[in-house]
């Protein structure tokens, strides 16, 4: 079994920053593409960031410029920095792992942790 585990979400002013962190935990597995999610009230979950096993990045325009992913593949930790934050960045952040436990393919979710940008 793996287990994700997220943390460093919070309340935070507009313009303020945020470090959001998630782990995975367990064995025999190898990690292929880590990813970020939202969802906001009332609103679709949608893609945030994504890294590939190779380091190659991929953000939605809102965040283009505000936000870094990043992993560490010593880890299995993947990361997300948020500056400049605004409040439309306000969700629950969930992050995404694509990995393979022999030749199957697997992804599983973090808990989610919330964001809250006040103006």
């Amino acid at each position: 079994q793996v287990q994700l585990v997220e943390s460093g979400g919070g309340l935070v002013q507009a313009e303020g920053s945020l470090r959001l962190s998630c782990a995975a935990s367990g064995s025999n597995f190898r990690i292929n593409a880590m990813g970020w999610y939202r969802q906001a009230p009332g609103k679709q979950r949608e893609l945030v960031a994504t890294i590939t096993s190779g380091g190659s990045t991929h953000y939605a325009d809102s965040v283009k410029a505000r936000f870094t992913i990043s992993r560490d593949n010593a880890k299995n930790t993947v990361y997300l920095q948020m500056n400049s934050l605004k409040p439309e960045d306000t969700a629950v952040y969930y992050c995404k792992v694509d990995l393979y436990r022999g030749y199957t393919r697997y992804d599983y979710w973090g808990q989610g942790t919330q964001v809250t940008v006040s103006s």
